[in-house]
């Protein structure tokens, strides 16, 4: 999940650099990349989490 979190930060840099220098088209996509790796490491940390808090449970 560390590398999914690592790879949404890297495109959120890319967007903003990009931003700044006007690649608008680039920025959008690379934000919206961001925002899914994002989205999905949190759903994976809490699949992680639920699935501990159950087999801890046990």
């Amino acid at each position: 999940m560390g590398s999914l979190l690592h790879w949404a930060i890297v495109f959120l840099i890319v967007a903003l650099v990009a931003a700044l220098l006007g690649f608008g088209g680039v920025a959008g996509t690379a934000m919206a990349g961001a925002k899914i790796l994002f989205w999905v490491a949190i759903v994976i940390f809490v699949i992680a989490l639920v699935a501990g808090l159950m087999r801890r449970g046990r």
